[in-house]
């Protein structure tokens, strides 16, 4: 397992290995809970003998407890790494109690819900065994197929509550890409036989069938390689819990998203230039500190540069991280949700604020979809991770897995962009409501209260803004208990937007390439950056406090202060966008204004007392 908490859905047929497998997942850990759900109060000897076995070979590491309330159980030690064995039993003591073998009426729909919530609580280590339905030996008897049908719906719902699936067959292990489908189980129709009733001549291939081959355009991922296994980079994995438009990027452009929240320590701007560019300063012709900030930025872009007098910022780039959000939906914004892609289109059409800012400013923008809950271009989809997050009022906005996938993307796309020459990059974002995570991430991280930090966003009435605040509460609630933990953090409610963002901020630190800061939203997820990458808000500068009230919570937390206070509160970038040319002029001063020597004219220091008078 890896450094951090991860929910596993271990899958296999029987005698397959799954439970030995699932046990050496968690053989690191020193206190394991073992939730049994088999029944020990059986007549069958067989049966009893197997449970015997798997407890023998569980060590004094295991607390054994035999239950079939998982939910509950799961919710007691949210902290205690877990396995759960298996979902089979569990799922048949619980018709056993509905009584539901002989109607064939069973609703488990509430309990498979709580399960997965409370699988998504868990802080620790967790994994849960399971038979594959495909795998397993059930009669065909109408209690057979019921429980077939019951354990699809079960492994479904489980496995999009888990960060891994992997698959035990013989005793080998194969993990599961997500796939790009609604996964949930049909039930076979009339004029279709269900599992194993095929008719016994039915040897027909799969071609003959008429199945499309694995590499078919517009089929699952589920031929694509896997990640963390041999030879098969996990950037050829799409992750997305939603269909994305057939028609995006190549998935072997993605980055690989192992380690993604992994980042080299910062080298801090350098000190020495800064002392030789604070002396610069008080050479030039003009009273020391009479430029104000001005002069601050200045010495700030040398030092980053390394160089004094620093050279001209030529190619400054703005990238728009764009993405849906299911809070969206509950009426905390004063646009509809639709807006995000229409306004993705405007950007890549250059008929945005931030484009008519960045023409002045001479930034190229680019507008990257994340996560917007529509088909976008290929060229903007490139890094797409899913379309929408989910509400981060009752559950995790991305799984960790989407998470490294997003933070992959943001530090591919700054490689990229320093690469290529940018020498300032600016993050913008577009997606309705996003005000709404970025105003979670800045109370949970700075333990304010939501009515002190709710804002308007884009102008919601008294109505919105109490919907509004009751959203941002019970995200918080959620993020409370991953405040330490900022991969998970940003899982839970950040997005894939704002998680890109963090990781475009933190990788351009670790580049040592200067970013100018935007408003609320670009802000919340730098507080989260500065987490991942200690040390990478020496490479920011503020370019303007937004009207937000958790803009300025945010900005103190970072201890930046802002170059504008001009009222925005549009987003896009478009602040950061207003402050580039100052931070140009600031340049400029520092290269091409005359310092005393130069211009001939007397520093402070020629007293008139020096001055012969005649």
């Amino acid at each position: 397992m890896t450094g951090r908490a991860v929910r596993t859905l271990v899958l296999g047929g029987v005698r397959s290995g799954k439970s030995a497998y699932g046990e050496s997942l968690l053989g690191s850990h020193r206190q394991i809970r073992y939730l049994a759900t088999g029944s020990r109060t059986s007549t069958d000897a067989e049966w009893l003998a197997r449970i015997a076995a798997h407890r023998e070979r569980r060590d004094d590491r295991h607390i054994t407890i035999e239950t079939t309330d998982l939910a509950g159980e799961l919710r007691a030690a949210p902290d205690i790494p877990v396995i759960v064995d298996d979902l089979g039993s569990w799922l048949t003591a619980r018709v056993d109690a509905l009584g539901g073998w002989e109607s064939g009426d069973v609703d488990l729909g509430a309990e498979i819900a709580d399960l997965c919530d409370a699988l998504r609580g868990m802080n620790a280590d967790t994994v849960v065994i399971s038979s594959e339905v495909g795998l397993s030996l059930v009669s065909s008897t109408p209690a057979g197929r019921l429980f077939q049908d019951l354990l699809g719906t079960l492994n479904a719902a489980v496995a999009q509550a888990c960060d891994r699936v992997s698959l035990v067959i013989a005793g080998r292990v194969l993990d599961l890409p997500r796939g790009e489908f609604d996964a949930a189980p049909v039930p076979p129709t009339a004029a279709e036989p269900a599992p194993n009733e095929q008719a016994p001549n039915d040897r027909t291939s799969n071609d003959q069938a008429g199945e499309a081959p694995a590499n078919a355009p517009g089929t699952a991922a589920a031929a694509t390689p896997v990640p963390g296994t041999a030879g098969a980079p996990a950037a050829r994995t799409r992750v997305a819990a939603t269909p994305v438009a057939a028609d995006a990027a190549d998935a072997s452009d993605r980055p690989d998203p192992t380690d993604a929240e992994v980042f080299p320590a910062v080298t801090p701007p350098d000190e020495a230039v800064a002392f030789t560019a604070r002396e610069r300063q008080n050479s030039l012709t003009k009273p020391p500190g009479s430029l104000g900030r001005l002069e601050e930025i200045g010495v700030w872009i040398a030092a980053c540069q390394g160089q004094c007098p620093p050279a001209p910022i030529v190619k400054p780039a703005v990238v728009v991280f764009a993405g849906d959000h299911g809070v969206a939906r509950g009426g905390v914004s004063a646009f509809p949700p639709e807006v995000t892609a229409q306004m993705v289109a405007n950007i890549e059409h250059g008929g945005a604020a931030v484009n008519v800012l960045a023409a002045r400013a001479g930034a190229s923008v680019t507008v990257v979809d994340m996560s917007v809950d529509a088909d976008t271009a290929p060229h903007l989809s490139t890094y797409k991770v899913r379309r929408s997050s989910e509400d981060l009022r009752t559950t995790d906005a991305i799984t960790i897995a989407e998470a490294r996938a997003a933070l992959a993307a943001g530090r591919a796309i700054a490689d990229r962009l320093v690469d290529s020459g940018s020498d300032l990059l600016i993050a913008g974002e577009m997606g309705i409501g996003n005000t709404t995570p970025a105003t979670v991430l800045v109370g949970a991280l700075t333990r304010r209260e939501p009515v002190e930090i709710v804002g308007r966003g884009t102008g919601v009435d008294d109505h919105g803004w109490m919907r509004k605040t009751a959203a941002i509460r019970d995200g918080m609630r959620r993020a409370r208990k991953v405040v330490h933990d900022p991969l998970a953090l940003l899982a839970a409610v950040g997005g894939a937007d704002l998680t890109a963002v963090a990781g475009f901020l933190a990788q351009a630190a670790v580049r040592r390439t200067p970013v100018i800061l935007d408003g609320l939203v670009i802000t919340a997820a730098a507080m989260v950056a500065d987490a991942l990458a200690p040390g990478a808000t020496r490479w920011w500068i503020a370019g303007h406090r937004s009207v937000e009230p958790a803009h300025q919570i945010a900005l103190d937390h970072l201890d930046l202060k802002p170059v504008l206070e001009m009222s925005m509160r549009l987003g896009e970038g478009s602040g950061a966008v207003l402050a580039l040319p100052i931070v140009q002029s600031a340049v400029d001063i520092m290269t091409s204004m005359a310092t005393f020597d130069e211009a001939g004219v007397a520093g402070r220091d020629d007293s008139p007392a020096d001055v012969e008078i005649p």
